[in-house]
């Protein structure tokens, strides 16, 4: 057992947890793992990997690519044709695909069923050696076009792209895979062995996954559907329409890899149709999601009306997002507290759903930190992402625009609600929305409880004696508990944190920001109705995928029915 003060090197955190958690932590690092992080490129000018990305970007953005929906390994198309527009410019179309109908999302779910069983008597062994073929290919050959299809189809700016498509990828990639392997490693008890052998296999679920994946990061199209995968599993791959060029390389690479046809299905389609269809078959066995809680909902009801139908108690697994905040105390560095906050709530658009959404700051730092985040904000330019200068770009689409643009309206019509920085958008040729700062009077203001998904960032600022209420307001205000900052060099203050927010995030941070998890070191997911914690990039999430066989061997044939108390 190692002390906590050598396990953490976080300089608060590591004496809070000493004295919250006890003095001890297990002896673990990502060293002891025989796995490690892939490294994030820097993509400087004269760079390998600078030439390498300008390239690419000029290939995908030159052609329209055409996506057939994929079916165990055969290509479909329908009458229904659907664009991919590049946000930041939508006049031009990264892709062409097509949705599919009811007739061929039953045909998936009827190919996912049969090979379920085959794919699943292909020993770990094999496909471990895949999904390290997969990451090995994502890293070096495929690593590029992962990150231009992303840049260009989701307008990431490089180093987001290379955060997201290239590392956080690869990541759960190989630190799946190294978790399975560590599963299977658990055997029972074996008393006596030579006369009882106890043992314990893990099985694919029989029936089908559907995967349906969002936009905001191409790593989780490819975790939510390749996961359940390795673990055996046939699945339906639903990817988001405003990430399907950049979602069928992964399927791509993944098949070069070595999984079979089949096993998993890329299966574009209009969600009520994928959804009805879906839940209606009895062999779903498993959803995996991260999208709207409107969505999940509905998708949970129709599992629930069906459930009478079913083979198994279909696995709902869901990631809804959140209303992240920053809580500030007046001990806080005023430095670390703007710059994280301006790097949380504005890289990608906030379009993240760890982003944070809302902050609360104590009248007493309010001044440097309002002085802070107005000129911080005045050196982002939000551009186009093959401009290497920009630090974000548009947001995704027609329909976020409009819902982001009009808490801006909401802000600037609101007595209660003041616009410190920002407010401008403009859709003429991308989805631009510059980022914004609001100061609210009302902490409950809808702009302060409601998930935006978007570069609104805003902030109640609270006397500094009434710090207990401003705390009590962060669990309070919202429903959701997915991530959360506090900012503070009081160590009893964060210690009190520590107990009073336990509930308030499934990811949180002290004195650093409310995004960057990274797999392997923060497993991530919320609960309420941020989802449902099975924390992705973590060790438990592999077995929410598989289902576990008890095998007990007896070597000694039973002599006797009678038991000794009756003689």
């Amino acid at each position: 057992m190692l002390s906590v003060s050598k396990v953490c090197t976080h300089g608060y955190f590591q004496r809070v947890c000493c004295r919250h958690f006890g003095s001890v932590l297990p002896e673990a690092g990502i060293s002891d793992f025989g796995v490690k992080n892939e490294p994030v490129l820097g993509y400087l000018p004269g760079s390998k990997e600078r030439s390498e990305i300008e390239a690419a970007l000029k290939k995908v953005g030159s052609t329209t690519e055409e996506v057939p929906i994929i079916i165990g390994g055969e290509e479909f198309k329908t009458k229904h044709v659907v664009h991919q527009p590049m946000p930041h410019n939508h006049q031009k179309k990264i892709a062409k695909f097509y949705y599919a109908t009811p007739d061929l999302v039953q045909k998936a779910i009827d190919t996912a069923v049969a090979a379920q069983p085959k794919w699943d008597a292909v020993p770990l062994s094999q496909r471990l050696k895949i999904w390290e073929k997969a990451a090995d290919l994502m890293a070096t050959k495929y690593r590029a076009e992962l990150n231009a299809t992303t840049m260009l189809g989701q307008a990431k700016t490089v180093i987001q792209a290379e955060i997201d498509s290239a590392a956080e990828l690869i990541d759960f990639i190989r630190f799946n895979a190294f978790f399975a392997k560590e599963a299977t490693k658990y055997q029972p008890i074996s008393e006596e062995p030579k006369v009882t052998l106890n043992s314990q296999r893990y099985r694919g679920l029989d029936g089908f996954v559907a995967a349906v994946s969002p936009f905001n990061f191409t790593a989780i199209g490819g975790n939510l559907s390749y996961t359940p995968a390795l673990m055996g599993c046939g699945v339906l791959w639903k990817p988001s329409d405003t990430a399907l060029l950049s979602n069928y390389v992964i399927y791509k690479i993944m098949t070069e890899a070595g999984v079979p046809p089949g096993v998993v299905n890329f299966v574009p389609a209009d969600g009520p149709v994928f959804g009805d269809t879906i839940t209606k078959s009895p062999f779903l066995a498993g959803i995996n999601f991260t999208g709207s809680v409107p969505t999940f909902n509905r998708l949970w009801k129709q599992v629930g009306q069906n459930i009478d139908s079913y083979v198994n108690f279909p696995r709902l697994i869901g990631e809804c997002g959140g209303k992240n905040y920053h809580f500030v105390h007046p001990s806080a560095n005023v430095e670390s507290v703007v710059n994280g906050t301006i790097r949380s709530a504005f890289e990608f658009c906030g379009q993240k759903c760890s982003a944070c959404s809302r902050a609360y700051i104590p009248a007493s730092l309010w001044p440097k930190i309002k002085e802070g985040l107005i000129e911080t904000r005045k050196l982002l330019k939000i551009g186009d992402v093959e401009e290497f200068d920009s630090f974000t770009s548009a947001v995704i689409d027609k329909k976020a625009f409009d819902r982001i643009s009009g808490y801006i309206e909401h802000a600037k019509k609101s007595p209660n609600l003041e616009i410190v920085a920002g407010g401008q958008y403009d859709d003429s040729k991308g989805y631009f929305i510059q980022p914004t700062i609001v100061q609210t009077k009302d902490p409950k203001d809808k702009i302060m409880t409601e998930e935006i998904f978007g570069p609104v960032l805003t902030i109640y600022v609270y006397e500094d004696k009434d710090l207990d209420s401003a705390l009590k307001l962060v669990e309070s205000s919202t429903p959701y508990a997915l991530t959360g900052a506090v900012f503070s060099q009081d160590e009893q203050f964060l210690k009190r944190c520590l107990t009073e927010l336990k509930y308030s995030a499934g990811n949180f941070y002290i004195n650093d920001k409310s995004t960057g998890s990274v797999v392997g070191q923060q497993p991530f997911g919320g609960s309420r109705m941020s989802g449902t914690n099975d924390k992705a990039g973590g060790p438990h999430y592999i077995l929410r995928w598989a289902t576990p066989q008890s095998v007990k061997e007896t070597f000694v044939p039973l002599k006797e029915w009678k038991y000794p108390y009756m003689g």
